[in-house]
């Protein structure tokens, strides 16, 4: 016997239809320079297995800063999950005309009911291409880090204990105490306070390649 052990491969689950008949908005948030919070939104959606089922859990992070600033965690795929997170977003930020929101392309992001919630907040939609995740990186290592160091280091047997422990997880440790390399080694809570005396909120400016830039990186490439 050599002792080996077979590894049954996780089943995967699709969280991103963008084969739908709404509109596809470019990619902003790839050419802004963020300065503060509350000028770019990131959002995304991954599932979790339970013991006899699969559910979701949406995010909306604030890019500056890394913090989750609402969170829904549902049985479905529908619109209602995605936009529910919004919604806590929303009523703990507050907003100013001038956001960007970035997302995948799925239909939950650009369907009527989101878009039009977002627009009345002032804010612009911002999408990734097309299999390209790694533009929508903050949140992609967000869920790598919550389900490392979180959902994979204990099994939940019901919908509330997973509740139960995301919040705590969220709130308590990743927002709080979880330190960041990018944030100088503060969590997203303490990088955050330490911008409260800072200059007045403004909308993140646009920054595009010169065209010696562009002619250097094709040439590089």
């Amino acid at each position: 016997m050599d002792n080996l052990l077979a590894v049954r491969r996780r089943k995967f689950v699709v969280t991103t239809d963008s084969n739908h008949r709404f509109h596809v908005h470019p990619n902003l948030a790839e050419s802004l320079e963020v300065t503060a919070i509350n000028q770019l939104w990131v959002a995304d959606i991954t599932y979790i297995r339970l013991q006899r089922e699969f559910v979701f859990l949406a995010v909306v992070l604030d890019a500056f800063s890394r913090k989750v600033i609402g969170w829904e965690l549902g049985r479905t795929l529908e619109t209602k999950l995605p936009l529910a997170a919004l919604e806590a977003a929303i009523a703990s930020r507050h907003p100013q005309p001038g956001l960007v929101h970035h997302s995948d392309r799925g239909t939950q992001y650009a369907s009527s009911e989101y878009v039009k919630r977002l627009e009345v907040c002032g804010a612009h939609l911002s999408m990734s291409r097309s299999g390209r995740p790694w533009e929508n990186g903050k949140c992609e290592s967000f869920m790598k880090t919550l389900k490392r160091e979180e959902i994979d280091a204990r099994r939940y047997a019901t919908f509330a204990e997973l509740r139960d422990h995301l919040e705590e997880f969220i709130e308590q440790i990743y927002n709080q105490v979880r330190l960041h390399s990018a944030l100088r080694y503060r969590s997203p809570n303490e990088f955050e306070e330490e911008l409260i005396d800072e200059a007045k909120w403004s909308p993140a400016a646009l920054s595009f390649l010169r065209h010696d830039e562009i002619y250097r990186s094709d040439v590089e490439s």
